[in-house]
């Protein structure tokens, strides 16, 4: 009965009228920014974060949250109108929705992956509300030892997931610690890599460099490749479909698909550094080696769509678990939300659903309003959506770059800030270029800072000795699942890619 009077009380708090104005914005504005090809949550969510300053808090996380899982609803129109996915967690999507488009059932295809995205959304939310106390209770007793265990979690199982180029991505990570180092020692009060300069006392904030590697970076690589001299051409016509809404057939033959993808979706996001991204592909290739007719995916299979619409969304919901009982953001996007709390003096961590409960079962429960809202509007909207995508990126380039500077500057008014973003932008294309990650940078610059606390606490504690972190059975056993993570999320990241590469082999 707790969870449900924490939910009720969470609801009255998102249906106010101001949160609940925020939380469409978020919902629209995520699914344009999953509607944009070659963005992804993370860059929206670094470029907005700006907007949400002088906003209340509570309102500022729901309009974040929104936008992060909004994203996901949008990043699949292109994928089936254009073969070409939002952002990388419905590359998955395009193995069968454009195939659908192409044969003339781009609308079924529409309303299929907005329903798909609503189940999998919503009952990761079911789920987040059942398991984030229990959560939240088992990891009260956590201590300085273990937040930095968790924090060490948090960037290894993102390295990993690199895959081959898993050296580039601890080199990112060590730029990013390096990052976190800039400033004054807040134990000895010395300054550190400051070089005289009173702009970098406080240390190097996080938004110019979030906005410049995502941001700018996303934009500077889509120019080099191309897309600034290319329209838009080759959009499935869809009004001109006999039929728009889906047959009954797709209904009864996908019932089951999104029961089980929802879950699926859901555990694997729960995993730190696994994600949406690897819970579609997984999905896929699970759903394909369940079907009675394997030989039908990638020519326009219905199932081939809900499927990894249903873990994508599932898996977004259930990467909030460890982001706000652990402090652990999982990927980019999260991290984002994660500096976002923390610029609201937030620590989500073991007692952040005690000692905020209105923020966090206000954000909870404003998920359940989110995938409502957007459900909604992924249907009813599609047509507005598709005139986004016609807008050429020699348009739409500058305009993201005016908005990157404004909202950068608009923090601080620092022109040391705007000529940090602009760096970041540039290292952030030379990062995509060469196959470094700048999420493990990002994360590293966010987590750096509070796992070098943690550690020095803990050495205060154990006088300078490591043994405390096997002595104390919470921080073993965070060391045990750490271990584990990190030799099977390769095989995770394996297993998944499959989907991918049979679609390209044609099997």
């Amino acid at each position: 009965m707790d969870i449900f009077s924490d939910l009720i009380m969470g609801l009255s708090i998102a249906i106010t009228p101001i949160n609940l104005l925020y939380l469409l914005i978020g919902a629209v504005i995520g699914m344009i920014v999953g509607v944009i090809p070659g963005f992804g949550p993370s860059a929206g969510l670094a470029i907005l974060l700006p907007m949400t300053f002088g906003m209340d808090p509570i309102g500022a996380i729901m309009m974040l949250a929104a936008i992060y899982y909004g994203a996901m609803y949008g990043g699949t129109i292109t994928s089936i109108l254009l073969n070409t996915p939002g952002e990388s967690a419905t590359v998955a999507s395009t193995f069968d929705g454009f195939p659908l488009a192409k044969n003339g059932r781009a609308g079924p295809a529409l309303v299929m992956q907005a329903v798909a995205s609503f189940v999998g959304g919503t009952v990761g939310v079911i789920l987040i509300t059942l398991l984030a106390p229990m959560f939240a209770q088992v990891s009260r007793s956590f201590g300085p030892p273990e937040y930095f265990l968790l924090a060490l979690m948090g960037m290894l199982t993102l390295i990993v997931m690199i895959g081959e180029n898993w050296r580039l991505g601890i080199i990112s990570a060590l730029i990013g610690f390096a990052l976190g180092t800039v400033g004054v020692d807040l134990e000895t009060g010395q300054g550190r890599y400051t070089f005289g300069s009173a702009e970098l006392i406080g240390g190097i904030y996080f938004i110019p460099i979030a906005i410049g590697l995502f941001g700018l970076g996303e934009l500077f690589f889509a120019f080099y490749s191309g897309l600034h001299r290319t329209g838009t051409g080759g959009i499935v016509n869809y009004e001109t479909e006999e039929r728009f809404w889906p047959t009954r057939m797709d209904w009864i033959s996908t019932r089951m698909t999104m029961v089980r993808h929802s879950i699926l979706g859901f555990v694997v996001g729960v995993i730190p550094g696994a994600g949406a991204t690897i819970a579609s592909l997984m999905a896929y290739s699970t759903e394909r080696s369940l079907s009675k007719h394997p030989e039908n995916f990638g020519k326009g299979e219905m199932a081939g769509l809900v499927a990894p619409e249903t873990a994508n969304n599932a898996a977004s919901s259930g990467a909030m678990i460890p982001l706000l009982t652990l402090g652990i953001p999982g990927s980019a996007s999260t991290a984002v939300l994660l500096a976002a709390f923390v610029l609201w003096g937030l620590r989500p961590g073991p007692l952040f659903m005690e000692q905020n409960p209105e923020l966090a079962w206000g954000l909870i429960a404003s998920m359940y309003l989110g995938n409502m809202a957007l459900l909604a509007i992924s249907i009813f909207a599609i047509p507005l959506f598709v005139q986004i995508i016609k807008v050429p990126y020699r348009v739409l380039g500058p305009t993201v770059v005016v908005i990157c500077a404004l909202g950068t500057f608009s923090v601080n008014a620092s022109f040391v800030e705007l000529y940090i973003m602009f760096a970041a932008g540039i290292a952030g294309f030379f990062m995509r270029l060469y196959g470094f990650s700048p999420a493990a940078l990002v994360l590293a610059l966010v987590l750096g800072p509070l796992a070098e606390e943690a550690l020095r606490q803990t050495l205060a504690i154990s006088r300078g000795s490591f043994s405390i972190f096997i002595e104390r059975p919470a921080s073993l056993w965070i060391i045990v699942v750490t271990i584990v993570l990190v030799v099977f999320l390769p095989l995770l990241n394996r297993f998944g890619s499959k989907a991918e590469t049979a679609k390209k082999s044609g099997i």
